[in-house]
C-alpha cells in the first residue's frame, strides 16, 4: 500500500457524477477514508450534464476510473448505458455507484442498504409503520425498496405521480404490502402525516441553492413524527429546522450519504470502510463549505460524534 498521498501513475480514480456537483463532500468523505487506510486512491467531483452522461461513462472507460458515486440526476438514466447491473440496482431501477472492472462498468445500490443501517442507528424498526415518502427519483426508489423489505406500509408522494406509480408498480411486484400514491399537495401530506411515524423527504428540495424551501408546511409537522432529510447541505434543511421546532425527532441526510459512500468505498477497493474517519471527514467538510457560504452550520456537533 503506498502511502504517499501525490497522485501518481499507479493511483486509482474515483469520483462522483451529478447536476449540480459543487455541494458535494464525498471528495473529503472518501479521501480521508483512502488515506486511513494507506490507499493509493483519490477521488474527483465531476459535473456531469443529462446530455453528457454517456460521453462520461466511456470516459471513465477511456480513463480507466476505478468508480464512481451517481447522483442527481443520473441514479435511473445510467442504467441501460452500463454493462452489467447487480441484481438489487436492477429491481430498485436505479444505479448509485459504478464500478470498473476491466473496461466493464457494473452498476450497484448502496442507498437502500444505506439508508437501512441510518434507522437501525437511529432504533426504528419499519415494519408495520406508516412511513411517507416524498419523490419518486431514484434516490426515493432505493428508499421505498428498502422500507417494503422491510414489512413498511408506504405513501408515496411526488409532483408527478405517473412516476410515483411506476415505483410502486415495481415495489409491489415484489413486495405484498399496502402501498398508497397520492400527488404531492397540502391536502395529501395533511392526511399521509396524520398517520405516519416516519417522513422521509427523498427529493431535492430544500438543498442548497434553494435553502429556503421546505416541501411540507410547518404547520403538518408534529411529535408523532420522526423525520428524515436526504438533503444535507444545508446540515440543517428548512425541513429539519421546522420539524424540531415541531417536536419531531430529525435525522439529517448526512448520515445516509456517509453510510451509502461507506459501502461504495467497499466495492471499489475490497476494504472494510473505516466509517467513523468517513463521518468526520464529511461533517467538516460540510462545516467549511457552509462557513465559506456564509451558512449556520450545526456540522461541527456531528463532527464531534
Amino acid at each position: 500500500m503506498n502511502m504517499n498521498p501525490e497522485i501518481n501513475g499507479k493511483t486509482e480514480l474515483c469520483g462522483v457524477i451529478g447536476d449540480p456537483i459543487g455541494h458535494s463532500v464525498s471528495p473529503a468523505l472518501h479521501d480521508a477514508a483512502f488515506r486511513a487506510l494507506g490507499l493509493d486512491y483519490a477521488y474527483v467531483p465531476f459535473h456531469v450534464r443529462r446530455s453528457d452522461l454517456p460521453a462520461a461513462l466511456q470516459g471513465m472507460r477511456a480513463l480507466n476510473i476505478r468508480g464512481l458515486n451517481v447522483t442527481i440526476p443520473h441514479k435511473v438514466a445510467i442504467i441501460p448505458l452500463l454493462d452489467e447491473i447487480d441484481p438489487p440496482a436492477r429491481q430498485i431501477g436505479a444505479v448509485n455507484v459504478v464500478l470498473n472492472g476491466s473496461g466493464r462498468l457494473i452498476g450497484y445500490n448502496t442507498d437502500a442498504q444505506g439508508f437501512l443501517h441510518v434507522l437501525s442507528e437511529h432504533g426504528i424498526e419499519p415494519q408495520g409503520k406508516n412511513i411517507v415518502v416524498l419523490g419518486a427519483g431514484g434516490a426515493a426508489r432505493a428508499i421505498c425498496f428498502a422500507l417494503a423489505s422491510q414489512g413498511a406500509s408506504l405513501t408515496i408522494l411526488n409532483r408527478t405521480v405517473t412516476t410515483a406509480q411506476a415505483c410502486a408498480e415495481d415495489i409491489s411486484q415484489t413486495f405484498r404490502l399496502p402501498l398508497k400514491v397520492l400527488d404531492l399537495n397540502r391536502k395529501n401530506l395533511a392526511y399521509a402525516l396524520h398517520q405516519a411515524s416516519l417522513l422521509v423527504n427523498a427529493t431535492s428540495v430544500g438543498m442548497l441553492p434553494a435553502a429556503g424551501v421546505s416541501p411540507v408546511d410547518r404547520d403538518l409537522l408534529g411529535t408523532h413524527l420522526t423525520v428524515m432529510d436526504i438533503v444535507y447541505n444545508p446540515y440543517k434543511s428548512k425541513l429539519l429546522r421546522e420539524a424540531a421546532q415541531a417536536g419531531a425527532k430529525t435525522i439529517n441526510g448526512l448520515e445516509m450519504l456517509v453510510w451509502q459512500g461507506a459501502l461504495a468505498f467497499e466495492i471499489w477497493t475490497g476494504h472494510q470502510p473505516p466509517i467513523d474517519v468517513m463521518r468526520k471527514a464529511a461533517a467538516a467538510a460540510l462545516k467549511r463549505h457552509c462557513a465559506a457560504n456564509g451558512q449556520i452550520a450545526a456540522a461541527a456537533t456531528a463532527a464531534s460524534q
